[in-house]
């Protein structure tokens, strides 16, 4: 008798389960108000671990998700081969970023050199390049800024050199030592 029980409580709990999942709810009734739509249980069938918000939203949407979650397939090889390609240079070969920018900046000065020269044999326009000039007025500010504290910094060495500034001239002589301890040269 115990058996049939447990059989029977076993079964109701599969067909709960059975029912959950196909979206059919024993206790409910057949009525169209109570019966969840297909688009609604399409959505909470495609969301991993019960979320709210589809993973395409919680990646902010837009094109950044769409690369991420290889929606634009074209767009994120792309951005995987660039990664990778930048993962080589700097991993694999020791690459700089500083070389890097130097040589890049030298390539594009002579594509536009060739370019410029080059046009004028095919009858091309040449390339558009706008004179950039600096403006007299922020550079003076900025020459005047660094020559006061420039200034300020050679009266505070003076101060210390001449005993004026115990504490200062102390303190720097602790962090030399401190420094060659260290290894700091």
């Amino acid at each position: 008798m115990a058996e049939h029980e447990e059989k029977k409580h076993e079964e109701s709990f599969i067909d709960k389960i059975a029912d959950k999942i196909h979206g059919h709810d024993s206790s409910s009734s057949d009525s169209d108000e109570d019966k969840p739509s297909k688009s609604s249980i399409k959505a909470k069938l495609f969301r991993l671990f019960g979320r709210e918000k589809p993973v395409h939203h919680v990646f902010g949407g837009g094109k950044p998700a769409d690369i991420l979650l290889w929606r634009n397939k074209k767009l994120s090889a792309g951005a995987l081969g660039i990664a990778t390609v930048i993962w080589v240079l700097f991993e694999l070969l020791e690459y700089h970023l500083l070389t890097l920018v130097c040589h890049l900046l030298i390539l594009a000065l002579a594509l536009l050199f060739l370019w410029s020269n080059a046009s004028q044999f095919i009858n091309k326009s040449t390339p558009h390049i706008p004179e950039v000039q600096i403006p007299k007025e922020p550079v003076s500010e900025f020459a005047l800024a660094l020559r006061f504290e420039i200034n300020r910094a050679f009266t505070v060495l003076r101060d210390i050199s001449l005993g004026r500034d115990l504490k200062k001239f102390l303190s720097l002589c602790c962090l030399s030592v401190f420094s060659h301890v260290d290894g700091f040269h």
